[in-house]
C-alpha cells in the first residue's frame, strides 16, 4: 500500500482495490492486519495500536485513514460519527448523467446485504449524496461524489436504483467488467481535522492502475483535472 501521509497520531493510506479493510473469515490480506505488520517492522512494537476510523468497500481503492492512539482514534472517530469531515469520491458508471444533483434514499442492512427500502421501511436509514457529473463518453459517465451519510454501500446502490451501475459492480447489477473482481469506485479525497494540532488536513489519493482499463481519453482527462486540485 502506498503511504500518504503518517505522523504520531495518525496513518493514511491509499487502499488498493481488492484488499480488505479489515480481517474477515477469509484470512485475505487487510490493511489493518498489514499496517500492524508495518509498524512492528519500523517501530520494533510488538503489538501496536492501529484504529479503524472508517472502511471503504473491498473491490472499492482510495483515501483510508487509521490512528495510532486511542486517542486519536476517539478524537477522528467522533468526526465521522458527526458528520464534520469531508469525503468525495469518483465514480464511473454506466449511462448519460449531465449537470449536479443530489439522491436520497433510505438504506437497510437486514442480515449481510444492505439494499434500498422506503421511506417508511422501519429499519431504513436516510442516505444522502451529492453528484456532479465531470465527463461523458462511450456511455459511460464519471461521477465526483460528496457523501453526507456514511451507509453500507450507500454510493453503490444509489447509483444501481437509478441504473447507473458502478463498472464492475456485478454485485448490484453492473454488465461490464474490469477484471472480474473490483469496481471503478476511488476515495480520492478526505479532509479532516487533524487530532492533535487542529489543522484542517486533506489526503488525496491517486487513481488505481485498474482504471486505465475502463477510462476513454476524455474521461482519463476529467479524472486527471479533478484530482490535480
Amino acid at each position: 500500500m502506498d503511504i500518504l501521509h503518517q505522523d504520531d497520531d495518525l496513518i493514511v493510506v491509499n487502499k488498493p482495490p481488492g484488499i480488505l479493510t479489515q480481517p474477515d473469515r477469509t484470512g485475505d490480506d487487510d490493511v489493518v492486519t498489514l499496517g500492524k505488520e508495518r509498524l512492528r517492522r519500523d517501530r520494533g512494537a510488538d503489538d501496536p495500536f492501529l484504529g479503524l476510523v472508517h472502511r471503504l468497500d473491498r473491490p472499492a481503492s482510495g483515501v483510508l485513514l487509521l490512528a495510532l492512539s486511542s486517542e486519536a482514534a476517539r478524537i477522528v472517530s467522533r468526526q465521522f460519527r458527526e458528520r464534520h469531515v469531508e469525503k468525495r469520491y469518483l465514480a464511473l458508471v454506466e449511462g448519460t448523467l449531465t449537470g449536479i444533483g443530489t439522491w436520497t434514499d433510505y438504506i437497510t442492512k437486514s442480515g449481510r446485504a444492505p439494499r434500498i427500502v422506503s421511506a417508511d421501511e422501519p429499519d431504513g436509514k436516510r442516505a444522502v449524496l451529492s453528484w456532479q457529473a465531470l465527463e461523458q463518453d462511450a456511455g459511460r459517465t464519471l461521477l465526483q461524489v460528496e457523501l453526507e451519510t456514511g451507509r453500507p454501500h450507500q454510493i453503490r446502490l444509489q447509483c444501481a436504483h437509478r441504473s447507473h451501475h458502478i463498472l464492475g459492480d456485478f454485485r448490484h447489477g453492473s454488465s461490464v467488467e474490469i477484471d472480474g473482481r473490483n469496481i471503478a469506485l476511488h476515495h480520492r479525497l478526505l479532509r479532516v481535522e487533524h487530532p492533535s494540532s487542529q489543522r484542517i488536513c486533506s489526503f488525496v489519493a491517486p487513481l488505481p492502475d485498474l482504471w486505465d482499463r475502463v477510462l476513454t481519453d476524455p474521461l482519463r482527462s476529467a479524472a486527471e483535472r479533478v484530482l490535480q486540485k
